[in-house]
């Protein structure tokens, strides 16, 4: 059993129950479940196990005999709103993190943010208020991109609603430079990565035993359609585990250990914004560093590397160490003839 999928039936549990205010016999949330999930077969022992769960994390989950049998049903603690308070620092996280997720305008993770915001902000004293609008004239959030995922919601809730039932997805991708072509993706996860949202999916094409994973770029789906065909997930895949192995979201090559050389000039720059939580950083006499970092594809190191120019160089692998020398020659032979 993948490790996600008894929260995953947990979570659907829920969303059955709030659409049923009298209730659901266990047999009637099995079957829900099992057509909901695409599931084979489901025994009401687990349904009942997962219905302990939520109600050990505190969720008020009832049971009651009626006329139907034995019903459980969401209490009357589970359906009522909390009353949320929140300081004016509370208040001006929530704000700067609203402003990060400005990508994800006009897509349903967007709607859940502005309704969550707005009824934090109608709940605030005068006076807290006013003390974060006097600060919030002051304090910006830079560097966002001018993009919106609006024209893409119809994408995301296909894609979102295949990850929970692990079903396949048809859909016609467009990368930069190439034809529209027809691909067919089992989707595990979205991510949301500089400002972009991708697909962490196996193509299905790719044999099982092989390096199946890859990323997707939802700037690039031109259609989705959702099939009606299954897929069992990789028990052992773990998405925190798989992007922890990369600096980015480059997908389809083997983590590699990457030295660099920065320059004791370029070493503070380093310092304060790391590469990678996991990097190594070997101090030398002369104040420059020595960098190892792990990544899956070495054009997560490269344009790194250039952007210091000569104050730093790859030691190894040598392989990257010849492909910037390639770079470099080329574009030293597009300013030759500039006056």
């Amino acid at each position: 059993m993948a490790r996600n999928e008894q929260l995953i039936r947990q979570h659907k549990i829920l969303q059955i129950l709030e659409d049923y205010r009298f209730g659901r016999t266990l047999e009637e949330i099995r079957d829900e479940l099992v057509a909901d999930l695409g599931l084979t077969s489901l025994h009401p022992r687990s349904v009942r196990r997962d219905l302990e769960a939520l109600q050990a994390a505190g969720i008020d989950v009832a049971v009651q005999t009626t006329q139907r049998g034995r019903v459980w049903k969401l209490g009357p603690r589970a359906r009522s709103p909390h009353k949320i308070t929140a300081t004016a620092t509370e208040l001006m996280a929530l704000s700067l993190g609203r402003d990060l997720l400005l990508p994800l305008f006009g897509t349903p993770f967007w709607q859940g943010i502005e309704s969550f915001w707005n009824k934090v902000r109608d709940e605030l004293p005068a006076a807290v208020a006013a003390h974060y609008e006097k600060y919030r004239r002051v304090l910006y959030v830079l560097g966002m991109p001018a993009k919106s995922y609006a024209s893409k919601q119809g994408f995301l809730k296909t894609l979102n609603r295949a990850i929970l039932e692990h079903r396949v997805v048809e859909v016609d991708y467009q990368p930069p430079g190439r034809p529209v072509a027809r691909r067919y993706i089992e989707p595990y996860a979205i991510v949301f990565y500089q400002s972009s949202l991708y697909i962490i999916a196996a193509a299905r094409e790719i044999p099982a035993g092989q390096d199946r994973m890859r990323h997707w770029k939802l700037d690039r789906f031109q259609r989705a359609t959702l099939l009606d065909s299954w897929f069992e997930p990789d028990a052992s895949f773990r998405v925190d585990e798989y992007l922890g192995n990369s600096l980015g979201i480059f997908s389809g090559g083997t983590p590699r250990n990457f030295r660099i050389h920065v320059s004791a000039r370029a070493a503070p720059w380093v310092r304060e914004d790391p590469w990678h939580p996991q990097q190594v950083v070997k101090p030398r006499r002369d104040g420059s560093i020595e960098l190892t970092v792990t990544a899956a594809h070495e054009l997560e190191i490269i344009p790194r590397v250039l952007a210091l120019g000569s104050e730093a160089q790859v030691l190894a692998p040598v392989s990257c160490r010849q492909t910037i020398a390639r770079l470099i020659r080329q574009m030293a032979a597009l300013y030759q003839d500039v006056p």
